[in-house]
């Protein structure tokens, strides 16, 4: 049977680690450029800072739906495979609360953002921005919370009215 060594083992770790610290960087990747960065710094504001040009309408939004999320999530947003996106209002205090964009969401912003920023699931960050206006246009209208003839921009989406919006504590903008 083997002798065990404790110490050879620590010091052998050591030493390793000692090499690794060493050196000035670990060599992964290359450093991203300005223009990178600006591809990925998306955030959007629940005031709607941040929000691009573009424009999409509930009718443009259930083509792109149809095409790209309704394999995922049903043909009306019922659920499939993935999450269900609509329904749910007046379920949230009851022990069947059901969670979709338009009954828990607070801001039709953050709907946008996640759409444009994560979706569809295999191609994230794919959709054009007049893509993701119109998928958060028909989401909006699949709920109930705009009319079939609406416009999703950066000017109407901070003020679509949530069903859920004053059932969160805001902290936007962070208190000073």
């Amino acid at each position: 049977m083997p002798t065990r060594r404790p110490g050879v083992l620590v010091a052998c770790a050591t030493a390793l680690i000692g090499a690794a610290a060493a050196q000035e960087s670990p060599n992964l990747g290359v450093e991203a450029t300005a223009e990178e960065i600006a591809g990925w710094d998306i955030s959007i504001a629940p005031d709607g800072e941040g929000l691009p040009p573009g424009s999409g309408t509930p009718a443009a939004g259930a083509q792109v739906y149809s095409l790209k999320c309704a394999a995922c999530h049903g043909p009306q947003g019922e659920g499939l495979l993935n999450d269900r996106l609509v329904g749910g209002q007046g379920t949230l205090d009851t022990s069947a609360a059901i969670k979709t964009t338009g009954s828990y969401w607070p801001y039709a912003t953050t709907i946008f953002d996640y759409v444009r920023r994560a979706m569809p699931y295999l191609q994230p960050h794919s959709l054009t921005d007049d893509e993701a206006y119109a998928l958060t246009a028909h989401l909006l209208h699949l709920n109930g919370i705009i009319g079939a003839d609406e416009v999703a921009d950066a000017e109407s989406l901070p003020r679509v009215e949530m069903p859920n919006r004053d059932n969160f504590i805001r902290t936007y903008p962070p208190s000073e």
